[in-house]
């Protein structure tokens, strides 16, 4: 029999509670929601009023996995969700927007990386968000990745751009800003302008260029996560890795400090520590008072 909860006076159904997903740490679903449910003060605003992608792995990193972007089958009538638009005009999508603890709660029983776009369903045509994916092809690995996202953090800094940083829960970094006044096209090519000019700034250590044979040893600083129809790992998501490892903020003084990719790990058991002591290290992307305007 399912088991049945209450979370905010919304009945939620639980399954598989007791099933190991991550087998070397023997991390289960039952952890999974309870780090969902604790974590949930930090990681809602940033999937507030956001279309969200899952990415599925109900038997683990190890099975199957799957992306959802519309409405899966069974899906509570009282889970917000909206019309957002597609390639087409004429053929829109419907997708889950996550904005209360029983949603997330829900969505998390699914055993789901979370994913949302630069922009919100109530405004589809305007970024909020910049984002650079820094993505390591080996040998090269996350300590390169810092050493980029600096150069990066002074040249959008030179623009007027703060920036804040994240792991990527796998093997890089991303790069979040809050934007404002922009298409997701303008901001495409605004970032894309800067991954070129990081490549030639660091041309031993970045390419620009998906290209795979031109990545091995560099850091691709993937700038096409901007286009709208692209989404990116939410903060604080865990992700479908060996262990549970999560999409961490940090701050910048980590980055400098980073010289072994060790110290840039972060697995479900960490954030709550992390959260007491430095808070929300990318609550000011949801201040629209520290948006900026792209040149």
């Amino acid at each position: 029999m399912t088991p049945i909860t209450e979370v905010e006076g919304r009945r939620v159904a639980l399954s598989n509670l007791e099933k190991v997903l991550y087998p070397e740490s023997g991390f289960t679903k039952a952890e999974l929601l309870h780090y969902y449910a604790t974590t949930a003060g930090a990681l809602l605003p940033h999937l507030r009023d956001r279309a969200v992608s899952f990415l599925r792995y109900p038997d683990g990193p190890g099975g199957q996995l799957f992306f959802t972007k519309n409405v899966p089958p069974g899906t509570p009538e009282w889970v917000t969700t909206a019309e957002v638009p597609r390639s087409s005009p004429d053929s829109p999508a419907r997708m889950v927007v996550v904005q209360d603890l029983p949603s997330l709660v829900w969505a998390a029983n699914l055993v789901a990386e979370f994913h949302t776009h630069q922009w919100l369903v109530r405004c589809p045509e305007e970024a909020d968000r910049l984002v650079f994916d820094l993505d390591p092809g080996p040998p090269a690995h996350i300590v390169h990745c810092c050493e980029v996202a600096l150069w990066l953090r002074e040249r959008l800094a030179a623009d007027g751009i703060e920036a804040y940083p994240k792991t990527a829960g796998s093997k890089g970094l991303h790069l979040l800003a809050a934007v404002r006044g922009s298409s997701s096209e303008r901001t495409s090519e605004y970032a894309k302008a800067l991954a070129v000019e990081a490549e030639r700034a660091l041309p031993r250590l970045v390419v620009h260029r998906m290209t795979k044979s031109l990545r091995p040893g560099k850091v691709f600083v993937d700038w096409s996560q901007n286009a709208a129809r692209k989404t990116t790992a939410t903060p604080y998501t865990v992700r479908a890795r060996p262990a549970p490892l999560v999409s961490a903020p940090v701050t910048w003084q980590e980055i400098a400090d980073c010289r072994n990719p060790a110290q840039l790990e972060f697995r479900a058991d960490d954030i709550a520590p992390r959260l007491a002591d430095h808070g929300d290290l990318m609550a000011p992307l949801l201040d629209p008072e520290s948006a900026a305007r792209l040149p």
